[in-house]
C-alpha cells in the first residue's frame, strides 16, 4: 500500500513524501518592485520537508496583480529576489514550484501600475470586494481583452515560466480555480464572449489549454502542473455544467504528459473520482473538508488510491514541519482561522488567499 510517506518522482526529481504545501498568498513583498523578501525565504524554508511547496500567487505581469504587495515574476530583480528564496529551500533539500497567478477581474486599478486596470474575458464584474492599502473597495468592471491582448496574456505566462526556471523553481504551477483568470475563461458566467474564446465548450476551455501549452513548450512540460477547482462559487464564480468544461477540459490537456493535476475540491466530491480516473499522470488533491481545515484524515486519500499527493494550507501554517508531525501522528498547532481573507472562504478550506 502506497502511503504519504512514500516517495514520489516528480519531473525527474525524487520527492521525500507525498504532502504538498498549497499555494497561500501571503502579501508580504512590500515594496514598488512587488520583490520577494528575506521573510519569505525564511518561511519557505522553513516548510522544505513539504514533498513539494506550491508558492503563493505570483503574478505573471504588472496588470496580474489583484492583492496589495503581492510579487511577480516579469523584471529581472523579482527573478533575482526569487533566487535566495528557491535557494534557501534547496538547501532544506525540498522543491518548489511557483504558482503562476493571473487575477484578471479580481483587483482594482489602485492596485496596478502606469493606469492599468483589470482584465477580463468579458466586462462582467464580480460582486464583493477586494483588499487594498486604502482599505476594501468594491471589484470594477474589468476591460474586455482583445484577440491581441489575449495573445499577449498568453506569451506572458509563458515569460513567467522560463524567468521561474531561470529563478531556480523546480516548475510551474498555472492557477486556473479561485475565480482568476484561466478559471474566468472557463465560466460562462464571466465569459459571455461569442467569438472563439468563448461560446461552447471548445471556446470557454481554449483559453487555458493555450497557455498550459505554451508554458509546456517555454520549459517543458514535465515542469508544469495546473490547479483547477470545478464548481468554486469563490469570486462571484458560476459554473452549470462543470462535469462538462473539466472533463473536455482534462481530455485536451492529458496528452501534455504534464508534471500533475492539482484538484481544489468543492462540495461536489462525486465529480472528484470521475476527474482522477480521466487524468493519466500524477493527480494532487486538495480535499474538501469544510468547516475544518485537511487534517491527517486526508492522508487516506493516497493510501486507497484516490489521491497520489495531497495538499495541505491553513495546517502548514501553523506546523512548518507538517510531514514530521503527520507522520507522528501530531501534536498540531491549531489553525488559526482568521487569518483567512476577510474571514470568509466560502466554505472552501485551504482557501489560497491568507493573510497570516
Amino acid at each position: 500500500m502506497t502511503t504519504a510517506f512514500d516517495p514520489i518522482v516528480l519531473s525527474g526529481k525524487r520527492l521525500a513524501n507525498r504532502v504538498v504545501m498549497a499555494p497561500m498568498t501571503r502579501s508580504r513583498a512590500y515594496g514598488p518592485g512587488a520583490e520577494p523578501t528575506e521573510l519569505m525565504a525564511t518561511y519557505y524554508a522553513q516548510r522544505a520537508a513539504a514533498g513539494l511547496i506550491v508558492t503563493e500567487g505570483i503574478q505573471p505581469s504588472p496588470v496580474g496583480q489583484g492583492y496589495p504587495d503581492t510579487p511577480g515574476l516579469h523584471t529581472d530583480g523579482q527573478v533575482r529576489a526569487w533566487r535566495t528564496v528557491t535557494d534557501a529551500v534547496h538547501r532544506e533539500g525540498g522543491a518548489i514550484f511557483a504558482q503562476l497567478m493571473h487575477t484578471g477581474r479580481i483587483g482594482h486599478p489602485s492596485l496596478l501600475p502606469d493606469g492599468l486596470e483589470p482584465v477580463a474575458p468579458s466586462a462582467v464584474a464580480a460582486k464583493g470586494q477586494v483588499y487594498t492599502h486604502e482599505g476594501p473597495k468594491e471589484f470594477v468592471t474589468p476591460k474586455e481583452l482583445s484577440e491581441a491582448e489575449i495573445r499577449q496574456t498568453v506569451a506572458d505566462f509563458a515569460d513567467a515560466a522560463r524567468r521561474a526556471v531561470e529563478a531556480g523553481f523546480d516548475g510551474v504551477e498555472l492557477h486556473g480555480a479561485n475565480g482568476y483568470l484561466i478559471h474566468q475563461f472557463l465560466a460562462p458566467h464571466s465569459n459571455r464572449r461569442t467569438d472563439a474564446w468563448g461560446g461552447d465548450t471548445e471556446g470557454h476551455i481554449r483559453f487555458a489549454v493555450e497557455v498550459v501549452t505554451a508554458v509546456a513548450e517555454a520549459i517543458g512540460s514535465d515542469r508544469v502542473g495546473l490547479r483547477i477547482s470545478p464548481g468554486n462559487a469563490f469570486n462571484d464564480m458560476s459554473e452549470d455544467n462543470p462535469a462538462e468544461i473539466y472533463g473536455a477540459l482534462l481530455e485536451r490537456l492529458a496528452v501534455l504528459d504534464l508534471a500533475y493535476l492539482h484538484l481544489m475540491e468543492g462540495p461536489d466530491t462525486a465529480l472528484t473520482p470521475r476527474l482522477r480516473k480521466a487524468w493519466p499522470g500524477t493527480f494532487v488533491l486538495n480535499p474538501f473538508t469544510y468547516p475544518d481545515v485537511t487534517g491527517p484524515d486526508a492522508l487516506r486519500l493516497i493510501e486507497d488510491g484516490s489521491a497520489d499527493m495531497v495538499a495541505y494550507g491553513a495546517l502548514f501554517l501553523a506546523n512548518p514541519d507538517l510531514p514530521r508531525r503527520l507522520a507522528s501522528g501530531g501534536p498540531f498547532n491549531a489553525a488559526d482561522k482568521a487569518t483567512f481573507y476577510g474571514g470568509d472562504h466560502r466554505g472552501y478550506t485551504d482557501y489560497p488567499t491568507l493573510t497570516g
